[in-house]
């Protein structure tokens, strides 16, 4: 039995040997900043299994739709040539119509999966959208002759229903709540998490996503666990050496090394594929770099390009832990988020730090909380009052291979990177954008908004005024008020 016992280990020596000489081979090329290819190779092979799963799909729905009752389909038929008649009484036109809506909702799922793509339940045209803002803006689709319309009406019991209307719109679904949840994807990735019972559907899907469920699990998570691993360690001690560096032009130099080389094992164990956009906007030093926020990624995401200074919630854990390491060689910023006199600490940092020339660029999130890259969301001002010069960056990830965004109100941070380790992989968009500066006669919030249009546009993402905090606060008493005075100026008649 010892004899077996110890043939059996040397057996598993030799079968982890390779796997481990690959992990660090995998730690040195992120060390260097190099690829080999096979990361990008990985995804073109997942996109086109991705591509078959869904063409598999489809071929299973149109069977079933094959097979619909014929007597089904010939109602759907006969009932919509009654209805082109005259001849059919208003009941029974109702309720018929309302036989051939179900049929037809019938058929269109099973040809085409499910209709609604996770982004809006309902479809508002020509309704009253309220803002917070409605002195600027106080509808969006109001047009100039309905409100020349409206001044000139006396009071109206009528000129209420587009705020009934608009609040019902709200209630099935606003515009922020849906903003943090996942987005919903037109097509099933193999991933449970997204499942729409599909891994059944067939027994051809059904061996890939068994595969595909060994792959992530038994090879990929443990190997990304490993190299996330070194990273951590990588992280704490590098830049523990690095602060003890008495000289300061040395000591830049090393941990600008250290910072990225520390990312990039963090995004290597990930299997993140990032294409950078622009490389000649890059943000330079003593500046804002400022950018849209859907995951505590972002930050090992962008600084596998750049080292930066980092500003942010002081948090506990894990994420407190890398905290306290980078504080150690950089001049980072944290605050507790629930103390308001930190804010004019921050402030005053702020512009200590953009003041010194060799000070790296300060990154910032503005939105202040992780939306689902879906969209982009209130800019809090306070580092666009500050001054020097902001150099905006959108982000874009690609859902497909997982989704990247992380919703802290329900997943801690290692539930949340758990679930990023069993995904198929990070892939992203990172365009830099040219640098902005604030007009004289600009406001910080003005300048906000013109900086969060333009990563907007560039990121493909919805531009949106409300404020990222909504998820965890309720409306500010302000926002009620204006839209109180909004309605009684449409009541009077103003």
């Amino acid at each position: 039995m010892m004899l077996l016992d110890s043939i059996g280990s040397v057996f598993s020596v030799i079968a982890l040997k390779p796997i481990i000489m690959l992990m660090f081979f995998v730690i040195f090329l992120a060390s260097i900043g190099k690829s080999i290819g096979v990361r990008r190779m990985y995804v073109n092979m997942l996109v086109r299994i991705f591509e078959y799963g869904r063409q598999n799909i489809e071929s299973v729905r149109k069977l079933q739709y094959s097979n619909l009752n014929s007597s089904d389909v010939d109602e759907v038929a006969l009932t919509t040539k009654e209805l082109s008649t005259d001849s059919i009484d208003q009941s029974s036109n109702s309720a018929k119509i309302n036989n051939v809506t179900k049929l037809n909702g019938v058929v269109t799922q099973m040809v085409n999966g499910d209709t609604n793509n996770g982004n809006s339940v309902i479809s508002r045209v020509e309704s009253l959208i309220l803002l917070p803002g409605v002195e600027n803006c106080p509808s969006k689709n109001r047009d100039s002759n309905q409100q020349d319309e409206i001044e000139t009406l006396e009071f109206n019991l009528s000129n209420c229903l587009d705020y009934v209307k608009s609040g019902m719109e709200a209630i099935i679904e606003d515009e922020v709540t849906s903003r943090f949840e996942a987005e919903e994807l037109k097509n099933w990735n193999l991933l449970t998490r997204t499942n729409r019972h599909y891994e059944f559907i067939s027994l051809r899907l059904t061996v890939i996503w068994v595969i595909g469920f060994f792959i992530r699990y038994v090879i990929l998570m443990p190997c990304r666990v490993f190299i996330c691993f070194v990273g951590v360690v990588n992280c704490v001690v590098g830049f523990a050496i690095v602060g003890l560096i008495p000289n300061k032009k040395l000591r830049i130099m090393a941990n600008d090394y250290v910072f990225k080389h520390t990312f990039r094992i963090f995004c290597r164990s990930l299997s993140a594929v990032i294409r950078f956009h622009s490389r000649e906007y890059k943000p330079k030093n003593c500046g804002f770099c400022v950018a849209n926020h859907t995951t505590p990624i972002d930050v090992a995401i962008l600084s596998t390009d750049h080292s930066y200074s980092l500003i942010g919630q002081r948090h506990g854990g894990f994420l407190g832990i890398l905290q306290r390491a980078l504080a150690r060689a950089s001049p980072h910023i944290w605050f507790e988020r629930a103390e308001a006199k930190d804010r004019m600490a921050v402030a005053r940092r702020l512009k200590e730090h953009v003041s010194d020339p060799t000070n790296p660029p300060i990154l910032i999130f503005p939105e202040g909380t992780c939306i689902n890259n879906t969209s982009v969301m209130q800019f809090k001002k306070g580092s666009f009052e500050v001054g020097g010069v902001i150099y905006p960056v959108a982000i874009k990830y690609d859902a497909r291979f997982g989704d990247a965004f992380w919703n802290s109100s329900r997943f801690s941070m290692l539930q949340y990177l758990y679930m990023m380790m069993t995904s198929w992989a990070i892939v992203c968009d990172v365009w830099y954008l040219p640098p902005m500066t604030r007009n004289e006669d600009e406001s910080a919030i003005d300048f906000a908004n013109r900086v969060k249009s333009v990563i907007a546009k560039q990121g493909g993402l919805v531009d949106l005024v409300w404020d990222g905090q909504l998820k965890r606060m309720k409306p500010k008493k302000e926002w009620k008020e204006k839209q109180q005075e909004e309605f009684t100026k449409r009541l009077k008649g103003e």
